[in-house]
């Protein structure tokens, strides 16, 4: 957290978690954020690329998220609250629909 933040909340922050899973393994980064943080600061406060090495960067970048299971629309605008989970949406590797259509083939 920036000096300049602190100064501009009154010191005034919020505890929230970052989400990310991968399908064997998973963190939760416990953040403490300015009043005023938005869903995709907190990400990339996260430091997530560090903790996933073997994930792309760019997916971390403009990734879709939600607060506990609730797609966010803006999440560049989405102002935190204290104790939301943000979380990161990785991106489908098939279609749902094309997925039944294999199973129920089956």
């Amino acid at each position: 957290m920036a000096a300049s933040d602190v100064r501009r909340t009154g010191g005034a922050t919020l505890a929230v978690e970052v989400a990310f899973a991968l399908p064997g393994k998973q963190r939760i980064v416990s953040l403490r954020v300015p009043v005023g943080t938005t869903a995709s600061q907190a990400v990339r406060q996260a430091g997530l690329e560090a903790l996933f090495p073997e994930v792309v960067p760019a997916t971390f970048a403009e990734p879709e998220l939600g607060i506990f299971g609730q797609r966010l629309r803006e999440p560049q605008h989405h102002r935190l609250r204290d104790g939301d989970r943000v979380e990161i949406y990785r991106p489908l590797t098939i279609d749902p629909k094309a997925a039944r259509r294999a199973r129920a083939g089956r």
